[in-house]
């Protein structure tokens, strides 16, 4: 019997398999798939390397502007996915925690297939492997949920899009929250013909209102068709050319048709093969594994980190989870979850992302100050012709804290990483307003941000932020 059996190596169980062995236990880590998990087989590294290929299409247009003569670019779809492929490999390859892991002595068990409890003190896998152990530690991530509806096998998920063949000529994205966005904007940068249906109200629901408007405009008007409240599907149905959705809208029957359907109708935790039942662990209506403060489940021998517990689906978040997870296995409850700041964003185009509390959350509990910094009076955003987008700042007015950045535009993630740090510091927007960046550089729309809240706050400046503010 060993002390811990982690189950999934993705960010939250490697880094739970490396504390746990960090600190003394023997220690096993078990994949049913390859070694990485979904951040880097199925979800961020492959995703991330076609969006920058999306990028490189469409700033091949901007050569003209700059008196650049060049062909019209031309996408080799084989030759991108076969790029995709060694981006993986070579992440893989070369991963620092992998190093680790073998340094540490962990026993690895990858492609075994999906795992099973047996009892609450073993799990048996699809290929025949059995352990028993002390104490689990449960990061077997997530998956995209399917709907009930009928003829939902003829669409495909998020992660089977990034496995299609050949750029196909048309193409429905069903649900337009983060990955459905990223899915749109991508292959429509490919050439593909995209509608966007989201039943809500509005696309990417979990962002601040400004920046979903802003987005779904610019989505628009690059010729995306971005269809809000489009009504409630009825079923999808094969066709000789593809995939049909049919919908209903308030009294009237309506369809909508393509090559491929995409339905990215949320992310749930991937529990329903665990048997958790039989080690006594209880997951809520949604599926996800229940935790307490310490990761610890209703059974007490076991813990679960990252998307299991749904939370915060977020890699920094799941690194987090497995450290804590792990430190509480094999020392005991002992290390509560931290509050931590959690940037999120998606390199789509155009790119946003967000920290902290949107406008309308943080107006529910503080006196708010909002300060919007357009792009076009950024220097470096005119140099390079990527004047579209915002800086958003929410600011309490009595203690001058940052409770919250939004950004549209060119950089948005880097921009908000600079925010994350800043209210992880516990900066006040003032202080923020004094630090000296470079010139000129994308850093300066958030900055410059800072600089005007805190002139509209009647805070002191410095020098610099008096010149930036003029």
């Amino acid at each position: 019997m060993t002390d811990v059996v982690v189950l999934g190596a993705g960010p939250a169980g490697v880094l739970a398999a490396i504390r746990a062995a960090d600190l003394g236990a023997r220690t096993t880590l078990v994949s049913s798939a390859e070694f990485g998990g979904m951040a880097a087989n199925d979800g961020p590294v492959p995703i991330r390397t076609l969006a920058y290929a999306a990028q490189l299409m469409r700033e091949a247009h901007q050569l003209p502007r700059y008196g650049i003569t060049a062909s019209e670019p031309e996408l080799r779809y084989d030759r991108l996915l076969a790029r995709v492929r060694e981006v993986v490999q070579d992440v893989r390859a070369r991963s620092a925690l992998r190093e680790r892991i073998d340094t540490l002595g962990v026993t690895v068990y990858e492609q075994v297939g999906a795992a099973r409890f047996a009892d609450p003190e073993t799990i048996e896998t699809e290929r025949g492997l059995r352990l028993r152990a002390e104490k689990f530690i449960i990061c077997t991530g997530g998956v995209s949920r399917r709907l009930a509806i009928s003829g939902i096998e003829f669409t495909s998920t998020h992660s089977d899009a990034l496995r299609l063949p050949a750029v196909p000529a048309s193409m429905l994205v069903v649900g337009a929250g983060s990955s459905g966005v990223q899915v749109a904007s991508m292959f429509h940068a490919f050439g593909t013909r995209v509608q966007l249906f989201e039943a809500g109200p509005r696309i990417l629901p979990a962002e601040d209102e400004a920046v979903a408007a802003e987005v779904a405009g610019e989505l628009r008007s690059s010729g995306v068709g971005v269809h809000e409240r489009f009504g409630v599907i009825t079923s999808f149905e094969k066709t000789p050319a593809g995939v049909r959705m049919n919908f209903r809208d308030g009294d009237h029957d309506a369809s909508a048709e393509a090559a491929v359907v995409v339905v990215a109708a949320g992310w749930v935790a991937d529990t329903a093969q665990l048997n958790l039942a039989a080690a006594g662990v209880i997951v809520d209506p949604r599926g996800n594994i229940k935790v307490d403060q310490f990761l610890r489940t209703s059974a007490p021998h076991i813990f679960a980190a990252g998307d299991v517990t749904g939370r915060l689906m977020l890699v920094p978040g799941a690194v987090e989870d497995g450290f804590v997870a792990a430190t509480n296995a094999v020392q005991g409850p002992t290390l509560p979850l931290p509050r931590r700041v959690s940037p999120s964003g998606s390199f789509t185009h155009p790119e946003y992302a967000q920290v902290g509390l949107t406008e309308a959350k943080a107006r529910e509990s503080h006196d708010v100050m909002t300060t919007v910094l357009p792009f076009d009076s950024a220097v470096r955003a005119i140099i390079e012709g990527r004047t579209f987008g915002f800086c958003k700042l929410v600011t309490d007015r009595a203690s001058s804290r940052i409770l919250g950045c939004h950004v549209v535009g060119e950089r948005a993630v880097e921009i908000v990483q600079l925010a994350a740090i800043a209210m992880t510091a516990h900066m006040p927007v003032d202080e923020l307003a004094r630090v000296a960046v470079s010139f000129p550089t994308y850093a300066e729309v958030l900055v410059y941000a800072a600089v005007r809240a805190a002139i509209e706050l009647g805070l002191p400046l410095s020098g610099q932020a008096e010149h930036l503010g003029a």
